[in-house]
């Protein structure tokens, strides 16, 4: 065991040396240029932007723009490597893990907003502080509250105080969250935990102002002041979102390594530059595949991302049609770091519980289910197939493990019949007390949606059980995993850091009403997270985690599904873009060509 540990702290020790000044601030800040306006597209509707209380995919990737976190990721360095950001470097760990020591940067300064009066705001170590205890504070009730409840010495004392008071106080001393000086921030933990960098690198840990929270209450989704290189300059919600530089952002020098083929045309096309350069971004949201395409071919928009059903117009194979070449178009292509499940709720009525006839109904479910149709009929084969909770690319993923509900319709119609889900006259099954047997399934009213939606209905015919189509906008989908109310849903999960610890955290109890969406509840499970989160990356914890994803299976709790294969297709104007596996924001990087070889997009 203390060999282990100590090939923890040497391998982060190791990390740390090799860390280039990545984020390097310039001696003189250009300043970005207002004609150059970068024009983006969300598939999906928006939430919101305090970072405290978003949780998806396309609000985050705003939040990434608009604040600042300690730490991020080098952008070229493949595995994903943490380099500081708001912080000068990445702290060294402390105690085996215990305790971490940032350095803020001096000088950072928040986007001038009503609230400072005029005068700037400069970012201090309190900040980050104060975000911190916001995301325990019962009354914000933030869905991020499971990344540091039970982990920060003194924090979860202050919150338990909160909630019996009805006031959460932000002055009271915690000891786990010192802030010495204006620049040096100490987090000490509860244990040992070497993930925990990894957190303070997600846009949710962004730098927020006491006063601008305390000033606009429930309305801090609308109004975002950070120290990131955007602001917010108008919004539309759920059609429109435009972004300003921010003209109290320092800046920052691109000084990337190549690592990877190819890498070596981006450092030439942007080595030196002074970010951002790009003084504009607009974001549409369009829902149809098909209209997401005709804006870039019309030359609507710089950068989307190919979903499969789309693909065979775009790509034959990993490469662009004629057509496409013709444009000048750019691919930047990886395998998400991320899942596709299909998870069944352990507190819905038709299939929630814990007794035998619900978990063989459950698991009937998952074996029923061809992932390989799905690859084909919705992804065009721009998937690969998942048996693992834990994806490629990500801390802890094991290739060679194999699911027990592989695809197999014959038994798991067996299992139905052995377990009292009987087919009535009418020709579909019942439930064993003889009432109806009627399975919910939730989806977006898109694309994607319609075509997850007829996979499933196929599957249940196939089982004699009838489906109800549940069709909600995402932001009400939210809603509904949170209060526990979603029966069946395919939900998609990209790595927040690259470490196996995220996914398996979305099966663990006290997750329930944050990012549990299944709503497990096992104690079992409980136990055997509890042991590996406090053990570093190696065989030990990856045995543990083989266990864990064994008895989700054994419960019928989800069916794995897919890693996407993720296409972003860029003008032929974009300079510098590479898809980041865990960055959402990866076009912060990039700078814009209006002449890029005479042609225009």
């Amino acid at each position: 065991m203390k060999r282990t540990w100590l090939r923890g702290i040497t391998a982060y020790l190791i990390a740390v040396i090799a860390v280039a000044s990545a984020w390097a601030e310039p001696t003189r800040r250009p300043q970005p240029d207002p004609n150059k306006v970068l024009r983006y597209v969300f598939m999906v509707s928006e939430t919101g932007f305090d970072p405290a209380l978003v949780t998806d995919y396309y609000s985050n990737v705003v939040v990434e723009a608009l604040y600042e976190p300690l730490l991020t990721y080098d952008y070229l360095a493949r595995p994903p490597r943490l380099v500081g950001r708001a912080a000068e470097t990445l702290p060294t760990p402390e105690e085996n893990g215990r305790r971490y020591t940032f350095r803020i940067r001096p000088g950072i300064r928040f986007a001038d907003d009503t609230v400072f009066k005029g005068q700037p705001r400069e970012l201090t170590s309190q900040d980050f502080a104060y975000a911190i205890r916001r995301l325990i504070d019962p009354k914000v009730r933030s869905p991020w509250r499971y990344l540091v409840e039970g982990k920060i010495v003194g924090l979860d004392a202050v919150a338990k105080a909160a909630e019996k008071s009805g006031r959460f106080d932000y002055d009271a001393p915690v000891a786990g969250l010192a802030t010495p000086d204006r620049y040096t921030l100490t987090i000490t933990l509860n244990a040992p935990d070497y993930n925990f960098p990894y957190l303070l690198a997600m846009p949710n840990f962004g730098a927020v102002a006491r006063e601008v929270i305390e000033h606009y209450g429930p309305d801090t989704n609308a109004h975002p002041v950070g120290t990131g290189p955007y602001r917010l300059a108008r919004w539309v919600r759920g059609s429109r979102i435009e972004l300003e530089a921010n003209p109290q952002y320092r800046g920052h020098v691109w000084n990337f390594a190549a690592v990877e083929p190819g890498d070596e045309k981006l450092v030439a096309e942007m080595r030196g530059k002074v970010l951002p350069t790009i003084g504009r971004v607009e974001i549409a949201i369009i829902e149809e595949d098909q209209g997401r395409l005709l804006a870039f071919q019309n030359g609507e928009l710089d950068l989307f991302s190919l979903e499969g059903p789309l693909a065979p117009r775009v790509l034959d194979g990993d490469q662009f049609r004629p057509e496409f070449k013709k444009l000048g178009a750019k691919l930047s292509r990886i395998v998400e770091p991320g899942i596709l499940t299909h998870y069944f709720s352990l507190r819905d009525p038709v299939l929630g519980g814990l007794s035998k006839e619900k978990i063989a109904l459950r698991r009937a479910l998952a074996m029923a289910y061809d992932v390989q149709e799905e690859i084909r009929a919705q992804w065009n084969g721009q998937a690969v197939e998942l048996q693992y909770p834990v994806p490629p690319g990500v801390i802890g993923h094991l290739p060679d493990y194999r699911s027990k509900n592989a695809t197999d319709v014959s038994l798991a119609n067996a299992l139905l019949d052995h377990f009292g889900y009987k087919i009535a006259a009418d020709g579909w099954r019942r439930q064993p007390d003889g009432k109806p047997l009627v399975v919910r399934y939730t989806t977006r009213p898109d694309t994607a949606g319609r075509s997850q939606e007829e996979l499933w209905k196929r599957t249940l015919d196939k089982l004699k059980i009838r489906m109800e189509s549940d069709k909600r906008k995402f932001p009400d989908i939210l809603q509904g995993e949170k209060a526990c109310r979603i029966a069946m849903r395919t939900m998609s999960w990209l790595a927040d850091y690259p470490d196996g610890e995220n996914f398996m955290s979305l099966f663990y109890s006290k997750n329930i009403g944050q990012s549990n969406h299944a709503c497990v509840d096992l104690p079992e499970y409980d136990a055997l997270y509890e042991q590996a989160v406090r053990l570093p990356p190696g065989p030990e914890r990856d045995a543990l985690w083989v266990d864990m994803a064994r008895l989700l299976e054994v419960y019928g709790v989800h069916r794995m599904d897919v890693a996407r294969i993720r296409n972003m297709v860029a003008q032929a104007r974009v300079l510098g873009y590479k898809k980041h596996p865990i960055l959402h924001s990866d076009w912060l990087y990039i700078d814009l060509d209006d002449h890029p070889q005479g042609k225009r997009p």
